[in-house]
């Protein structure tokens, strides 16, 4: 069984959020919700290493909610000015043995067990550098032009991207000691700017949301309850 490493990333700072403390750290059902994001993943692979990415000014307060939540950290690592910095530090904090690398948003509490395996799956391709877990897009899609004109586009072959996204450990260690570039949103860009784009889409879950306003919130706890009662039947 390969050795899996996961990177939760909680260093943003929110600010699109609107609230006094970046979103990860504001609460869902009773908790933070970089601890839900946690304990799911805990859950799901206990044997996986967790290492939470966290800015370096927010490290008092998390070890007052830990305090507080009586919740055992996983082990920490701070983060940079972007995401690609944040991921680039917790990959040289991490665990050099781990075969895969797990990248996941601690935004995202509400990964699933089959998301995970759908993962599993696809890495076991040893031709496979990386998995992405995707899902359809369901609006309709336009491009806007510098005029401001826009023209509909087909969205059948669209697909939004979420994460865990996991990849081979070395080529990722690898990908992430190549220069910054602006193309970078996910660590799928970072990997297939290094050449490694051999990544296969897995199923996500239009259930796996990331937390980005604070209504998100209120839809959070709504699925969760909604997954107790399913686990209950």
């Amino acid at each position: 069984m390969p050795s899996v490493e996961i990177i939760i990333v909680a260093a943003g700072s929110g600010l699109r959020y609107g609230a006094p403390l970046p979103k990860q750290f504001c609460e869902l059902a009773g908790r933070p919700v970089v601890m839900h994001t946690v304990d799911r993943l805990r859950h799901i692979m206990p044997d996986a290493n967790i290492t939470l990415v966290i800015s370096r000014d927010m490290s008092d307060l998390w070890s007052d909610l830990c305090s507080k939540h009586s919740f055992a950290s996983p082990e920490i690592a701070f983060g940079g000015a972007t995401r690609w910095e944040s991921v680039r530090n917790a990959i040289a904090a991490g665990s050099p043995e781990a075969d895969i690398i797990m990248v996941h948003d601690a935004v995202r509490p509400l990964v699933t067990s089959e998301m995970i395996d759908s993962i599993k799956q696809a890495m076991s391709d040893s031709d496979v550098d990386g998995a992405i877990p995707a899902v359809p897009v369901t609006d309709s899609l336009r491009v806007v032009g510098a005029d401001g004109s826009s023209v509909s586009i087909d969205r059948s072959p669209m697909r939004a991207v979420q994460t865990p996204q996991a990849f081979k450990a070395m080529l990722l260690r690898k990908a992430y000691s190549m220069p910054y570039q602006d193309s970078f949103t996910d660590d799928a860009s970072v990997m297939e700017s290094a050449g490694f784009g051999n990544l296969k889409l897995t199923k996500g879950s239009p259930s796996n949301i990331k937390i980005t306003n604070p209504g998100d919130i209120a839809v959070a706890e709504l699925l969760m309850k909604q997954n107790e009662l399913s686990s209950q039947l």
